[in-house]
């Protein structure tokens, strides 16, 4: 094979693995916004709904609700994180709250940020929230300790078979590494 033959083959190789690593990337970025579109089409990783007061319309006393609340801390991150209520019983279309209790144990800044599962799964289309820690970053000062609420709301409507649900909130570092 001669010079020329060999260079214009070795650019189209290159040309060709640029190609494949800018699709690989592409790909990559779009992965995060794919997982929530069908997370939200098909309710897997029970994903909760949020709502305002406004579509809060009154308790349904004649159903009892149990709901169970859990926690870990993703990646043996720093935390202490726990809920502070373990057990709830509720009645569906009642405004409830709760709150889970977080402890940076580091001596600098850290960011967290929570999110929910709704187990089972069927269950996660009735839980809304009208307030919770999970919307927003947590930036925890060194040794601060904080408990941070969550108001939820089971949708009436929720099917009769669900007697007990639970709200498990997973708990990221996402302080910047630098």
């Amino acid at each position: 094979m001669s010079g020329p033959d060999k260079k214009t083959e070795t650019h189209r190789l290159v040309a060709k693995l640029l190609v494949v690593v800018l699709a690989m990337f592409g790909f990559g970025y779009a992965l995060v916004p794919l997982y929530e579109i069908i997370c939200e089409v098909t309710g897997l990783n029970g994903k909760t709904g949020q709502v305002s007061l406004a579509g809060v319309t009154g308790p349904d006393t004649s159903r009892v609700i149990t709901v169970r609340f859990t926690a870990t801390v993703n990646s043996a991150a720093p935390w202490d994180f726990q809920p502070n209520d373990r057990v709830m019983e509720v009645h569906p279309g009642g405004l409830y709250e709760t709150s889970y209790q977080a402890k940076n144990r580091t001596g600098h800044l850290l960011v967290g940020q929570a999110a929910p599962s709704v187990v089972p799964r069927e269950a996660s289309l009735y839980f809304n929230k009208t307030e919770c820690f999970c919307f927003t970053r947590q930036e925890f000062g060194p040794d601060e300790v904080r408990d941070m609420p969550v108001q939820f709301v089971i949708d009436r409507n929720i099917p009769a078979h669900i007697e007990t649900l639970v709200l498990s909130y997973t708990f990221f570092d996402i302080t910047e590494k630098g």
